[in-house]
């Protein structure tokens, strides 16, 4: 039996959107999913996926931000403290860390490399796999 660093907060789990990820899965546009369910950082991370891909780098970071700070609200919500793991292993915790990916991402594009730096720390903080996953390391 494992027992983790006992000052270490407990795993941050966000519950599942089924509607939201529903929707994604059949196809569904991500605008028309995010305008359906504001709060789900999938929604907005794929948006920030395509805007990157056809190089709109700064809709990429207004998407990206946003799911950012939709998934921090649904984190805190769910007792995260601002520090601590938020695993990558979660399904529904991957919408926020690509959101933070993808803010990463964009804010390189744009020259923000200090606020790059930032969220692969935050990423990195809160699980290094999510780098890996995200193509940031």
């Amino acid at each position: 039996m494992t027992h983790g660093n006992l000052l270490e907060p407990p795993e941050t789990l966000l519950p599942e959107n089924k509607a939201g990820q529903a929707e994604l899965d059949a196809g569904t546009d991500p605008a028309v999913v995010a305008a359906d369910h504001p709060t789900f950082s999938a929604a907005w991370a794929r948006l920030a996926e395509s805007a990157l891909a056809a190089g709109e780098s700064v809709a990429a970071y207004a998407y990206a931000r946003t799911g950012y700070h939709r998934g921090l609200d649904a984190l805190r919500k769910s007792g995260w403290k601002g520090f601590g793991p938020v695993p990558w292993s979660h399904e529904p915790n991957q919408g926020v860390l690509r959101a933070i990916a993808l803010l990463a991402k964009a804010s390189k594009a744009i020259g923000e490399d200090d606020e790059y730096e930032r969220c692969r720390q935050l990423l990195a903080d809160s699980d290094p796999a999510s780098l890996t996953a995200s193509g940031l390391e």
